[in-house]
This record gives structure tokens, sequence and C-alpha cells, in this order.
């Protein structure tokens, strides 16, 4: 997470300077190091962890799949305790990567933050690509891939239509966008996942596609939302607001906060771990299926975040604004999608089994993502 008091995007007001313009550097040596610490990685000071995330998260990933196949009762132990749709140990990891991260979002000054005429700008652009482009770009993607497979499009479908609300901070983080900015987004799209979500999956599934997903309910979309971000979130305003009452600012932003950060990359590989784990046998006797939804998977997390940086980046929108952007519009709800294809159509149906495909191509996908925009902003001076 860029750090937002030596370098505050243009549309939050400094803590020292109450105005809404950006501070200029004294000199050189300031520019040069505001310049150097904007791709800064949210988790640098982890080092070892930082530099080797990569080879963490495949080997996270190798350990799951060996587990789920070599240790057969691993997926029906990890699946036997459910919290709304979700095994509970998915659900303690997405818990703990989430709240680390929420804990160094500014509440105190987001009053600030949405009187400014160019947050909405950028809330409406979000908008439109998250809940328009995105989910109609993956219907059609389900479609040209899919035209056979009625179980594995409408599984698709749901995955289109369920927009992030946990491991787009970490990739945000990691890419060094604006995490405040991005934490607004998550809180902005967790409403409208609530309305629209049901409504959507209707229209997208029953209307146009021809199926059936009466079994929805809103109740169980409320309560995934409610969970997913309302715990963590909750949790976060209250350590926030009561750690700098009591010890000070310079205690939690100086101590509190370097101790917890690399709870956010353990409960990542955590949750990464447990997600193989408990489908890895389920993925690797239909890998045919598999293959088959994993392909318009890559292709739609590619485009959309390649469309979306490009087309934010000749907005203007600067680097942290177009890095967050984009990983909001490409990355999706998995734990939702998850959740109701198992409540609707049933665990072993193959809408479930696309949704459960959908976070084992992401991740490895966004990773690479990470190192993709960040390789871009240099090789562009951006």
């Amino acid at each position: 997470m860029p750090d937002l008091e030596a370098n505050p995007p243009t549309y939050i007001p400094n803590n020292h300077h109450h105005d809404s313009k950006p501070r200029v550097s004294d000199n050189d040596d300031e520019e040069s190091h505001a310049h150097a610490s904007k791709h800064t990685s949210a988790f640098k000071k982890l080092g070892i962890l930082d530099r080797f995330l990569a080879v963490w998260i495949f080997l996270a990933m190798a350990i799951g799949i060996i587990l789920g196949n070599f240790v057969p009762s691993t997926g029906p132990a990890l699946q036997r305790g459910k919290f709304v749709g979700v095994s509970i140990p998915i659900a303690v990891g997405l818990l703990v990567m989430m709240y680390p991260i929420l804990c160094k979002v500014r509440y105190e000054t987001l009053h600030r933050t949405f009187r400014a005429k160019k947050l909405w700008i950028q809330v409406a652009f979000s908008v439109v690509m998250n809940w328009i482009v995105a989910p109609f770009f993956m219907l059609g993607l389900s479609w040209a891939f899919l035209p056979d497979e009625k179980g594995l499009r409408e599984g698709l479908i749901i995955v289109g239509i369920a927009r992030c609300i946990a491991m787009v901070l970490i990739w945000t983080g990691l890419a060094g966008g604006d995490g405040e900015y991005c934490a607004i987004l998550v809180a902005i799209n967790s409403v409208l996942q609530m309305v629209l979500f049901a409504p959507m999956a209707i229209f997208f599934i029953q209307v146009i596609s021809d199926g059936d997903i009466s079994g929805l309910q809103y109740s169980l979309v409320a309560k995934s939302v409610g969970v997913f971000l309302g715990i963590p979130l909750g949790a976060a305003m209250v350590t926030r607001f009561g750690l700098r009452g009591l010890a000070g600012e310079k205690w939690y932003q100086e101590k509190f906060l370097k101790w917890i950060s690399p709870l956010s990359l353990i409960g990542l590989l955590f949750t990464i771990l447990i997600l193989f784990a408990s489908q890895g046998r389920h993925v690797v006797h239909q890998i045919v299926s598999v293959v088959r939804v994993a392909a318009p998977l890559i292709v739609y997390f590619a485009v959309i975040f390649l469309a979306t940086l490009l087309v934010t980046r000749r907005l203007g929108f600067g680097y942290e604004l177009s890095c967050t952007q984009s990983f909001t519009a490409a990355s999706n709800n998995f734990e939702l999608a998850i959740a109701v294809a198992i409540a609707v159509f049933g665990v072993d149906s193959d809408q479930a089994l696309a949704a459960t495909v959908g976070p084992l191509v992401e991740v490895p996908v966004l990773l690479g993502l990470v190192y993709v925009v960040k390789w871009f902003s240099k090789r562009h001076d951006w």
C-alpha cells in the first residue's frame, strides 16, 4: 500500500494541508524518493516473503493439490464445516487476509475524500466497468467457449456478476495501487452486490440463457457480503479508532501496522492452500472440464485488466488509481460465486465446478498481472 501521508492522491486532502492540491516536492531528491516509493509493494518490509511471493503462492498451490489427491480425506474434511456457504477454513483465511489492509485505511479523513468531485468520476467509471462491461464480457465468453456445456456456462456467468470484495485488496497493495481508494470501491461494490447480484443472475441465466436459478435468495448474497466485508471492516475500524486513541498515531502507524502487515500475506497463502487442497481431487478428475472453463477465465482476466489499465492511463487517472481500477474490474468474488452455485445447483454440479475453478485460475493470473503492471510502469516511466 503506498504511503498516502507522503504521496496523497489528488482527490484526498493532505492531513497537514487542508486543501485539495497535491504537494510539490521542494527538491529533486524528494521527487526522486516519491517516484521510487510510488510503486513500492505493500509487503516491502517483509523482505524474503515479498521478494519470493510468486514462489510461495505456487508452492501453496502445489501442496494443496498434492494433499487433495494423495490424502483423499483432506477435501471432505475441509468442506465439512460451512460458514455462509463457504468452508470455515477458507472463511477464516479471507478474514485474516483482509483485516490488516483495512486497518490502514484512514477512515477519519474519508469525509473529506467524498466531497471531491474527482472521486465520484472515478466511482462512476468503476461502476460501469464492474457492473456493465465485465459481466457482459463474461457472458459473451461463456457462450463463445462453452456453447455445449450449459452447467459450466452458468457457473462462469455467476463468477462474472460476483464482483470482488476480498483479494482485490491484496493485488492492489502488491502492485502499489491506492489502498484507500480500493477500500472505497470495495464498499460501494458490496452495496451494489446486495442489490444487483440476484436480479442480474436471473436476467443473465433465466432470461438470456434460458436456464433456471429460481432457488437464488437475496439473503444468501447479503450474508456473504456482510460476513466477508462487514466483519473485517468493522474490526478494522474499531481497532484503528481504539488504538490510535489509546496509544497514539505514531505507535499505531509505525509499530502496530508493521506488526500485523504479514497477516495479509499469511492469510492469502493459507486461503490458496485450503482452496487447492479442498478442490484438488475434484479438479484433477475432471481435468477436461477444468481446462475448458480456465480458457475463457484467462481471457477474461487479461482483457478486462489490460483494457481498463490502458483506458484509465489514457484518461490521465495516474498509476495508483489506474492500477486500482484495473484490479477491481478484473477480480471476482469467488466466495459468493461458490456459495451461490452450491446452494442453487448442488455441490457436485457443473456450476459449482466452474465457480470453483474461478479462484484457481484468478490467483496465478492476477499475480502475473501484478508483475506486468509494475514492469509496464517502469518501462514507460509512469
